[in-house]
């Protein structure tokens, strides 16, 4: 829960306009996106289910369970259980739209098979993401509320300085992780192609094109939410008298 006076900051209420912009304009096209794909009927025949399945087998990985989800676009891969969990839509779905979601959790299994670094950087970010995006912005506004940060960095760097200062380190992890994990997803996608394209899965033009727009808009998602939460520990580290020289 934020403080009150921040819904009274304009510069916050703008950073809040531009990321509901982004994250509904973004969380808008992969609902068009993903209709639209649902309509292109793949030639190969297979089910989302079976998709995944085959790429898996393709990339010699046999210990990653795929299993159905409840939830719209709640696809995701599981790590520590290795699992697959595909929502109803993609599970079942002979499609466009369910073979690129598909595969691109796949996409992710092969990256935690391979040790991919940023998938590794971000699941290592995990912990102090959760407590950055919590711990961290409540830091910061009760070292605001003890004394001018800046003004304690200025003359006789204090208590509150401190504090202030570790709020944004932590908030700046979480938004490290929303970073972080934008090349992780395109990376994915881009396996995601490569795979059904080498496989024969999906075929070109129209089908090809479809997996694309899906892929492409559901990456956007992960673009928005890391600008947000830039824009956010930029917020706070002025709010706090980090940067930009107020008190």
């Amino acid at each position: 829960m934020l403080p009150f006076f921040a819904f009274m900051d304009p510069l916050y209420l703008l950073i809040l306009v531009i990321g509901l912009v982004l994250s509904g304009g973004a969380a808008l096209l992969v609902k068009s996106r993903f209709a639209r794909g649902q309509q292109v009927a793949l030639r190969s025949g297979l089910s989302g289910a079976e998709v995944a399945a085959r790429i898996l087998r393709d990339a010699g990985i046999h210990d990653v369970d795929i299993v159905e989800h409840r939830g719209f676009l709640s696809d995701h891969y599981n790590p520590l259980k290795k699992t697959l969990a595909l929502s109803s839509a993609v599970y079942r779905g002979r499609n466009a739209a369910a073979a690129g979601v598909a595969a691109h959790e796949v996409g992710h299994a092969i990256q935690h098979a391979e040790s991919y670094a940023l998938l590794m950087l971000r699941s290592a970010l995990v912990p102090i993401a959760g407590i950055g995006s919590n711990l961290g912005l409540w830091l910061v506004i009760i070292g605001m509320l003890m004394g001018s940060a800046q003004q304690a960095a200025a003359d006789n760097p204090g208590f509150a300085y401190y504090m202030a200062l570790g709020g944004v380190v932590l908030f700046g992890a979480a938004a490290l992780f929303a970073v972080v994990t934008v090349p992780v997803e395109f990376d994915a996608s881009s396996r995601a192609k490569r795979r059904l394209a080498h496989l024969g899965i999906v075929g070109h033009g129209e089908e090809s094109a479809a997996v694309s727009g899906v892929l492409t808009a559901a990456g956007l998602t992960y673009v928005a939410a890391a600008v947000t939460a830039l824009l956010q520990l930029l917020y706070w580290a002025f709010r706090a008298g980090l940067v930009g020289g107020r008190d």
